[in-house]
């Protein structure tokens, strides 16, 4: 499905908030998957649509989860703590 946001920019696909839990992680693994083969062989118009559609993806997955765990490992603090070469720190 081809559709017009208010600003006028095409979008591809169901409007994320629209798609239940499940499709919605469904659509983001996708996304995920793809992104490697079009960051380097894609057109820039296709580097274009993946982007926004991975960053509207991912705001609903955001908005629906504000309270999401989140790894320590994955914080500023965190990787500080890791020891070089990204091994967790000695016990």
């Amino acid at each position: 499905m081809v559709e017009h946001d208010e600003r006028g920019i095409t979008m591809t696909g169901v409007d994320p908030s629209r798609l239940d839990d499940q499709q919605l992680m469904k659509e983001l693994e996708n996304i995920h998957r793809t992104r490697h083969d079009t960051l380097l062989y894609g057109s820039n118009d296709a580097l274009r649509a993946h982007n926004e559609r991975m960053a509207q993806l991912e705001g609903e997955y955001l908005r629906r989860n504000p309270h999401r765990t989140v790894a320590s490992g994955r914080t500023r603090e965190g990787a500080r703590d890791r020891a070089p070469g990204g091994a967790p720190p000695p016990v």
